[in-house]
């Protein structure tokens, strides 16, 4: 794994009360100095206590590392004044690894009663206020969201003396420092926006769907496909967006539906069925990403979208409306970079595998999957005779596919490549039992809730009817799943932050550009990531930095690979295109 490395200076953020914002430096000696040159111009007490960079991870340089409560609450504000924090260490984030992980499990810390650090809810991505008459960092901050009582240099305190007393310090260090400088890209996401072509999205569903209808009305396509649906079911007040309705109606025609889902109609054998999917598939187009998708999410040629860091129990990001995680090939023709720019989009191939690989320290599969495909790379090594085989085999060992052909490979993969299969069974045994695992970095699985510790109790007392430990063993394989696929999905999330960290160093290290009109835009000037999904990402970069760029996004996978595995041969290929619009990227 790789190591660490220190900043020189810690300013911790707060606002103890509306008037003013509170910055106090912590420095790594034992010299009593005030810092008058603060971002609003006040003193900054130093107070004698190590530096909170060699605890919490970051690299050298005398950049100091912003301490605060939630990166929202205080960094879009800076990058609206035009100016860019280098390091940040969010408290909140930090506090949620720390209280569930089992590296710290017997710290005082993970065993503290809760406290107003706790209840802390994530802050919304605020949208940047209008340019002009912003000069220092946090002048538009807004007031306090957290009482006085929670003093971050107390919490900052509490966090360090809970890795340091951890049973891996150095990979909840990097684990820290990787979920902060996430928050950090989640802001500068928001903030940059994807650019996005209204006309052109506008246009794509003025060709699918017919003009912009009046307000309560279908497009004209979906009006069409509805009467056809009605005439066909002999149903003529059918409204086709109504489930329970149109599960009548398909019925009452002796369709033979079980349910509206479209993999149950594709089975049936009935001239209603292609209308209908055509119908569902338009209907998803116009209320997932339609012209009112289009008027709230799009403005000034942009779509920000709001990313909640580690919003999946798994350390995955989520997304506060907008549809970030779930953009349909259908709009990403919208996506268009600005004239003189371009997209260099990277994506990760068969990152899950090849974590496991990792996790596990399988030679063998590592190897499997060096310098190209690994799932073919698992076929030359005689383990499976189709690469199909060795993508459904891979997916049943992760997710718990015991069953059908995945299920009938597992024995295969297992005499292949037995630690990485191993691992994942042990997952899987941990949870069935009720208790946690972790990913590679210490991010843990949260214990299985109340209502199954009662049910599993309940299942197998004396007069225990049959079908409560039929239940209870459903309940037990399902919680083995999740934490069988906790642990893989877990640590590729972390990988996606160290690259995406060490990749938002790189670019800005690249030159800037000039804006159409002769002006520089801060922070938007150079090469900048818009756009994360798990394993994909977007930079808008000057068209003449675009092959600097693909050469930095994979040094970048490389590096997190490093971090994350240290020496072991694992590669993380990526497939990198360079286009002008995403919809040519694959």
């Amino acid at each position: 794994m790789g190591r660490v490395r220190q900043t020189r200076l810690v300013l911790v953020v707060d606002r103890p009360d509306p008037s003013a914002v509170r910055v106090r430096t912590l420095v790594p000696d034992a010299a009593a100095t005030d810092d008058p040159s603060g971002p609003v111009g006040t003193t900054h007490p130093a107070t004698h206590w190590p530096d909170l960079a060699g605890q919490a991870g970051g690299a050298p340089g005398p950049a100091p590392r912003w301490v605060w409560d939630d990166t929202n609450l205080w960094y879009p504000q800076a990058l609206a004044a035009g100016r860019r924090v280098e390091r940040a260490h969010d408290l909140r984030l930090a506090r949620a690894i720390l209280r569930r992980s089992s590296l710290t499990a017997a710290t005082p810390y993970a065993a503290a009663p809760p406290s107003g650090w706790d209840e802390l809810r994530p802050v919304p991505a605020a949208p940047p206020p209008p340019a002009g008459g912003v000069e220092a960092l946090f002048d538009l901050l807004p007031a306090p969201r957290t009482a006085p009582a929670l003093d971050p240099v107390d919490e900052v305190r509490a966090q360090l003396a809970a890795v340091a007393a951890s049973t891996d310090p150095g990979r909840l260090r990097l684990l820290l420092a990787a979920e902060s400088a996430g928050a950090l890209v989640a802001a500068e996401l928001t903030h940059a926006g994807l650019p996005w072509r209204a006309d052109v999205h506008d246009a794509l569903l003025a060709a699918t769907l017919g003009p912009r209808p009046r307000p309560g009305e279908r497009p004209a396509r979906l009006e069409e496909l509805a009467v056809r649906i009605r005439e066909i079911l002999e149903s003529p007040a059918l409204n086709p967006d109504s489930h329970p309705d149109l599960l009548r109606a398909l019925q009452y025609a002796g369709v033979g539906a079980r349910s509206t889902r479209q993999w149950e109609l594709e089975k049936l054998d009935h001239r209603v069925v292609a209308p209908l999917l055509e119908y569902k598939k338009l209907s998803r187009l116009l209320t997932a990403n339609g012209w009112n998708w289009l008027d709230q999410w799009v403005t000034d040629g942009r779509f920000r979208p709001e990313y909640v860091v580690g919003g999946v129990v798994t350390g995955r990001w989520a997304a506060n409306g907008g549809g970030a995680l779930q953009l349909p090939h259908q709009v990403r023709s919208a996506v268009v970079a600005d004239p003189g720019w371009t997209f260099v989009v990277a994506d990760a191939a068969q990152l899950e595998p090849r974590v496991l690989a990792g996790m596990a320290g399988d030679l063998q599969m590592a190897e499997a999957g060096r310098g190209g495909d690994l799932y073919q790379g698992i076929v030359d090594a005689g383990a499976v005779a189709t690469r199909e085989q060795a993508k459904l085999g891979m997916l049943g060992a992760m997710y718990g596919g015991t069953t059908g052909e995945s299920g009938r490979m597992l024995p295969r993969l297992a005499r292949a490549f037995p630690r990485a299969l191993e691992l994942v069974e042990q997952a899987a045994r941990a949870g069935e039992r009720g208790e946690v695992v972790s990913t590679r970095l210490g991010r843990t699985s949260p214990r299985p809730g109340s209502a199954w510790q009662e049910a599993q109790g309940e299942a197998y007392g004396l007069d225990a009817p049959p079908d409560a430990q039929d239940a209870a063993r459903a309940q037990t394989r399902a919680w083995g799943r999740f934490t069988r696929n906790f642990v893989v999905q877990g640590t590729a999330a972390e990988w996606a932050l160290c690259w995406m960290a060490s990749l938002r160093t790189r670019l800005w290290a690249l030159p800037p550009a000039t804006r159409p009109g002769g002006a520089p835009a801060p922070f938007t000037d150079r090469a900048h990531l818009v756009f994360f999904l798990h394993d994909e990402l977007i930079v808008h970069t000057p068209a003449e930095h675009a092959a600097e760029v693909a050469v930095q996004v994979r040094e970048a996978a490389a590096e997190a690979g490093r971090l994350l595995f240290g020496d072991l041969p694992v590669d993380f290929p990526l497939t990198v295109a360079v286009v002008e619009s995403y919809d040519r990227a694959k």
